[in-house]
């Protein structure tokens, strides 16, 4: 699958069959947070893989917006510096690089942040130094992933020069 085409057809996903994803792709998604760009190449991104079934519901447990976790094959809890003020927009880049490997792979993800962190550290061993940023939970979709993107069209969104000026670039 292109990259293009990947951006055009990924979906969240929050209901999964129950199978299995490979080792090979959960490196491979872990691989391309790894790869992934960082401001001025510092890399304080760490990702903490979560599986199995107790440990997925109990992170579903201390979840305010991803109950849905639970049900997932796997998940990676993103955790970032907050002493550079880019974290946040590294971790979405890290983010949506597992994510389009995922999805090349068949594998869907979706992405929460509500959470209690206090539970969330104690039981994960983080430090109070790094930030939970989010959390990533994937896993086969338990359907076939048909349907068209609600998104708005470009000429709404996107301008040329100046914002609000018509975009001009022919079609």
């Amino acid at each position: 699958m292109d990259v293009f085409e990947a951006v055009r057809t990924r979906l969240e996903v929050k209901e999964f069959s129950g199978r299995r994803v490979p080792d090979e792709v959960r490196l491979r998604i872990l691989e391309a947070a790894r790869l992934s760009p960082s401001g001025r190449n510092s890399q304080h991104w760490r990702f903490v893989l979560v599986d199995g079934r107790e440990a997925l519901s109990k992170l579903a447990d201390i979840s305010f917006s991803g109950r849905w976790v639970a049900g997932a094959d796997f998940a990676v809890i993103v955790i970032t510096d907050p002493n550079y003020q880019w974290n946040r927009l590294d971790a979405g880049r890290a983010i949506a690089d597992m994510q389009l490997v995922a999805w090349e792979e068949g594998v869907g993800s979706r992405i929460y942040t509500g959470f209690d962190e206090r539970a969330m550290r104690d039981m994960f061993s983080i430090p109070p130094n790094m930030e939970v940023t989010a959390v990533v939970g994937f896993g086969y979709p338990n359907r076939r992933i048909v349907g068209r993107k609600d998104r708005l069209p470009l000429d709404r969104i996107a301008y040329g020069g100046r914002f609000g000026e018509p975009l001009r670039i022919p079609r």
